[in-house]
């Protein structure tokens, strides 16, 4: 007897997680009177560069911390609370990213060009196909509200952007 293949709506197979309704549960259960809000923008805010990539300066933003800590440091000790610029020369070993919630017993941020592709993009600066990477990069933190991130630490990275010559911003979230 062959084993039937499970459909999408099989009671017995969870076929996706549903992020937005787990976090209003986890908003509620913190005590916040309304339900959490999804960051919307009904115009957006992305443009097609001004010019070819391989005249373009890039700049990565991230929401890992910038100091290389040992995973065992407890987060709050931690100085980084607002936006931050650090240098990309050397570009850095590794980011703490401990604080950020996820299966850690089965994935892991060791592998920095998993999520922060320096590398990567200093060999499209090497082979042409992209002008140049900006002198640093660029973190923002992502603890608490989307007033905060949009009134304070938006226009502070994007005076750093400004201030290093950047073109395009590349967004490498956690």
């Amino acid at each position: 007897m062959s084993q039937q293949e499970p459909t999408p709506t099989d009671a017995a197979y969870r076929v996706f997680v549903s992020y937005i309704d787990k976090s209003r549960i986890f908003y509620q259960a913190q005590g916040y009177e309304r339900p959490y809000r999804w960051a919307y923008n009904a115009d957006s805010p992305f443009t097609p560069p001004a010019k070819p990539l391989g005249e373009t300066r890039l700049g990565l933003v991230t929401t890992a911390l910038s100091l290389d800590v040992a995973d065992d440091v407890d987060v709050a000790t931690l100085p980084v609370e607002s936006a931050y610029a650090a240098p990309l020369d050397p570009p850095p070993q590794r980011l703490y990213t401990m604080n950020r919630s996820w299966d850690k017993k089965a994935t892991h941020t060791n592998d920095l060009d998993s999520f922060f592709p320096i590398h990567r993009l200093q060999e499209l600066v090497a082979a042409g196909r992209l002008g140049s990477i900006s002198p640093r990069f660029y973190g923002i933190p992502n603890e608490y509200s989307q007033r905060t991130t949009r009134e304070v630490d938006a226009p502070q990275i994007l005076e750093y952007l400004r201030h290093d010559g950047v073109d395009v911003a590349l967004l490498v979230p956690l």
